[in-house]
């Protein structure tokens, strides 16, 4: 490398990144926020990509506590170049920044006290405040109570809304409200059952400080999710929201492509590039390129090995939740999805949770704000068509979908690796293993529900299960071959590997699997199924017959 440079894995503090470690500048965002900024805005984007460290950038520049000091850490970046008339602006707000982010809790009591101490936490950094004669009696029993925790209910709710009193009345200036990651509260309310507690406390405490607040100069909030306004934000209507699909400042988190090249330069290594993009690359936000900040770094911090660093930062729950309530149709998207193909569905950006298991648009809405979606193309608005293509955005993502499959299909059965057997069972040719197997995994997974819904359900089972062995194979689903149409081929993209043909067929009865299944390895050599395969030059082809009832399954194989 031409220069040793520190890479800030995990850094989220400004202060502390402009000590020495390598600085991708998005202080222009500040220009921005001077030039017109709205009473509140809520940028919405995926985990670690950077929310926390723009949140205290703007603490930095904008505080009026240690504005001299913090004014260094802008020497040379866009807002110093800008015009003195932006540097004018550094260092003259009274600024409140509270991160809900480790509210994790598994009841809305834990919840609560851990909310009472951030309170406590935030008031302490203001305790100025009580030593001066500001405060009438009244508030100060409500900041004492603060301080020791005795607040009630009502009154955390409203502790945001009373401390920016008190600083406006001590600064002579309305206060600036940093609020980061707004929703975790949420998800973490949701995953354990105390959704509605928790919206309706959160709703409160924003709306208390958020709306119609004179002491309020204006907020920047950040999340993941943006929560449907009917369930957090009903009584806010000045919010203006910038997320993955829609609104500016979508240069503001992760970095651009230009950003990327640059860092490329700066360490030695430009011809990595195309590796870079191919994993991490891929994000369309408000129609820019963006890539993920965090694996960006995590790259060039590990010796420029490409590996999954994002999908390892935090649990992948809404991931497993779609995967838990697949139905066909979306193990059919998974497959599309795994073999770089588009989806299609609506969007519903509002996400109410508890329209997960029933609502494939929400579902699919929060796979492309948490970062396993992004943006292919949208809809024209011109010709009705409310349809978005969506897709996975790069390699990393699209391992952590075969990661996720394979632990997710595990944890529904009792034996360890069964998914792993199975394919190997597969691959191999061991048609004893992958028929006991199969069997094994349709007796714990399947229900008599599934089962009644025949081939269909058969074939979609199969196609998610077959779609782990992306890249490394090409799995194709009901492709005209031959004289007729082959349920499923799995084509290997090095031609030292056999193929795999699949036929399904529903038997009438247990008696008849045997039967059935030979009669569907028959079908595929009378009608020359294999001729796809010989026109790839593939001439090793495991073909087998499978024939299914209820919780049952017959394989017939032969190799071609």
């Amino acid at each position: 490398m031409k220069k040793k440079l520190r890479m800030p894995v995990g850094i989220d503090n400004f202060q502390k990144l402009r000590q020495g470690y390598y600085f991708v500048d998005k202080t222009s965002f500040i220009r921005d926020l001077i030039d017109g900024h709205s009473e509140a805005t809520l940028i919405t984007r995926p985990r670690r990509f950077g929310k926390t460290l723009t949140l205290s950038m703007l603490h930095c520049f904008f505080t009026i506590e240690n504005a001299e000091e913090n004014r260094k850490l802008f020497d040379g970046c866009a807002i110093s170049r800008a015009g003195e008339e932006y540097m004018a602006e550094q260092g003259t707000r009274p600024v409140v920044f509270l991160s809900l982010k480790d509210l994790k809790d598994r009841s809305f009591d834990l919840m609560l006290e851990h909310f009472a101490a951030l309170m406590q936490s935030t008031y302490s950094s203001f305790r100025y405040l009580m030593e001066e004669n500001l405060l009438y009696p009244e508030e100060r029993d409500l900041f004492q109570s603060v301080l020791s925790r005795r607040a009630s209910m009502a009154d955390l709710q409203d502790s945001l809304k009373n401390l920016t009193q008190y600083l406006s009345r001590f600064h002579h200036r309305p206060v600036l409200l940093l609020i980061d990651e707004y929703d975790a509260p949420i998800q973490f309310a949701w995953d354990n059952d105390y959704y509605e507690d928790a919206i309706s406390f959160f709703r409160n405490f924003l709306s208390a400080a958020l709306k119609t607040n004179p002491c309020l100069d204006f907020a920047v909030m950040t999340g993941v999710l943006r929560i449907a306004k009917e369930s957090i934000f009903s009584s806010l209507n000045n919010l203006d929201v910038s997320s993955v699909v829609s609104g500016i400042y979508a240069d503001v988190m992760g970095f651009t492509r230009q950003e990327v090249e640059q860092m490329a330069a700066d360490f030695g290594c430009p011809e990595k590039i195309t590796e870079i993009r191919n994993w991490y690359d891929g994000y369309n936000f408000s129609g820019m390129e963006i890539y993920n900040p965090w694996s960006v770094i995590n790259y060039f911090h590990r010796n420029l090995q490409p590996s999954l660093y994002w999908v390892n930062t935090s649990g992948n729950s809404i991931l497993a939740e779609l995967l838990k309530h697949a139905s066909t149709a979306q193990v059919r998207d998974i497959h599309a999805l795994m073999d770089r193909k588009s989806i299609y569905a609506t969007l519903d950006e509002g996400v109410i949770y508890a329209e997960l298991h029933e609502n494939l648009a929400a579902l699919y809405s929060v796979l492309l704000t948490t970062g396993y979606l992004t943006l292919d193309s949208r809809p024209d608005p011109y010709d009705g068509d409310s349809l978005y293509s969506m897709r996975i955005p790069n390699q990393e993502i699209r391992m952590l979908y075969k990661k996720e499959i394979l632990r997710h299909m595990d944890r529904m059965v009792s034996r360890p690796n069964l998914m792993n057997e199975m394919l190997s069972g597969i691959l191999s040719g061991e048609t004893s293993k992958f028929a006991e197997c199969l069997a094994t995994y349709l007796e714990s997974m399947a229900s008599f529900h599934d089962t009644a819904n025949r081939e269909t359900f058969y074939h979609g089972l199969m196609l998610g299960l077959l779609a782990m062995l992306i890249p490394r194979y090409r799995v194709v689903s009901n492709r005209e071959s031959g004289y007729g149409r082959f349920d499923i081929a799995v084509f290997p993209q090095q031609n030292q590997s056999p193929g795999i043909l699949m036929e399904f067929k529903v038997a009438a009865s247990e008696a008849d699997l045997q039967k059935i299944a030979e009669t569907a390895l028959s079908q595929m050599e009378n009608m020359d199924y294999m001729t796809e395969f010989r026109t790839q030059h593939i001439t090793d082809i495991w073909q087998y017959g499978i024939a299914f009832y209820g919780k049952k399954c017959h394989i017939a194989t032969k190799i071609h």
